[in-house]
């Protein structure tokens, strides 16, 4: 779960560098940053997270100045027939939120594959010499200076 909260800080960051100048005030676009977060089509599981969460499709800050037939739709109805209305909708969030868990092992299961497409396999005979591929999580790295690899250790 770690790594999927900094998937989306690093989502959050990357949509403040385009809507704020020189890190000027970024505070005051976080509302927006996290809106758009929100509101934007997840590949992986194929809905929004505010969907998942409210079972609602957002309104933006637009539609309110300027009503879309969704809104308008909705004004429409008075408040006994939105409730029943929302209850409904309710009622089968549970049934959205497994489709997109579903959805998202299935996007899993397709960048493993393409992913295992491209990786080469390699045979090691006992004697030889190998290094370890340093990844930058590593204690052993010590920045863009620091060695690549590790090693060489004989396959045993």
């Amino acid at each position: 779960m770690n790594g999927a909260v900094e998937a989306a800080n690093n989502n959050i960051k990357k949509i403040l560098r385009k809507i704020v100048d020189n890190h000027m005030k970024w505070h005051e676009k976080l509302s927006f940053a996290l809106l758009g977060y929100r509101t934007t089509m997840r590949t992986s599981i194929g809905a929004t997270p505010y969907t998942l969460v409210y079972d609602i499709k957002a309104v933006i800050p637009a539609e309110v100045e300027i009503p879309s037939l969704r809104v308008i739709q909705e004004a429409k109805l008075d408040d006994a027939e939105w409730i029943r209305v929302r209850q409904e909708q309710l009622m089968l969030i549970e049934e959205k939120r497994m489709d997109a868990v579903c959805h998202g092992q299935l996007y899993q299961n397709r960048m493993a594959t393409a992913f295992n497409k491209r990786v080469k396999p390699r045979q090691f005979t006992l004697g030889q010499l190998v290094l370890k591929k340093l990844s930058p999580h590593q204690e052993e790295a010590k920045g863009k200076f620091g060695p690549n690899w590790q090693g060489p250790y004989v396959v045993h």
